[in-house]
């Protein structure tokens, strides 16, 4: 049986929680798919990676100084990379290539996705998983819904012969070409590739 793992924000909010989601899929082997969110809160007043995010953007889309704003995203992964024991300049291209991207103004679904998208990349180089950006298996249709046919065989395509994965489950790529998140209420559609890939898969959510 193939099992499918799903972990919400506050099971990833910082190094100590990533450890303990690292613990519950290594436990398993049959625990081969990861769909991972942005950190969350870590305390009470904090907040969460993706508002972060939108707040960054909100100031590049008006043409203002965002640096700052990005360096303290930067920052919380950078925590996150140290209490992990691993290299802090992991993701130091990403956040170059997001803030070229800010600029460029790629929109605030695509600001809204990077949280999910670096700590999926950074998850797989911990557990030592490969690296799917959900960007490129999944896809959206003019009018928003799943393209679930088109998803199907690139997600097929994709993960053949990978026997582990971590891949982002908050967005996919949109009919124009451009990073698309799902609506708060189709969220899950996500994952309904795995359900229909094999009657045994088996979905187990953290969140």
């Amino acid at each position: 049986m193939m099992k499918v793992v799903k972990f919400g924000g506050s099971s990833l909010a910082d190094a100590g929680q990533i450890q303990k989601a690292a613990a519950i899929i290594k436990a398993e082997a049959d625990r081969r798919y990861v769909v991972p969110s942005a950190p969350g809160k870590r305390f009470k007043d904090d907040i969460k990676v993706t508002d972060m995010l939108y707040q960054c953007y909100a100031l590049a889309e008006k043409g203002e100084a965002f640096a700052t704003q990005l360096a303290a995203i930067k920052d919380r992964y950078v925590s996150i990379l140290n209490g992990l024991s691993m290299p802090e300049t992991l993701l130091d291209e990403e956040f170059v290539t997001i803030g070229e991207n800010f600029r460029k103004r790629f929109g605030s679904d695509y600001a809204a996705s990077r949280g999910e998208y670096l700590n999926g990349k950074l998850i797989a180089a911990y557990l030592g998983f490969a690296f799917v950006d959900a960007a490129e298996v999944i896809f959206f249709q003019e009018n928003g819904t799943l393209n679930r046919e088109k998803t199907a065989v690139a997600m097929r395509e994709r993960l053949t012969g990978l026997d582990y994965a971590v891949v982002p489950g908050f967005y996919g790529c949109g009919a124009d070409g451009y990073v698309k998140t799902f609506s708060k209420g189709s969220y899950s559609g996500i994952l309904w590739w795995y359900g229909r890939r094999n009657c045994q898969d088996f979905l187990q959510r953290w969140i």
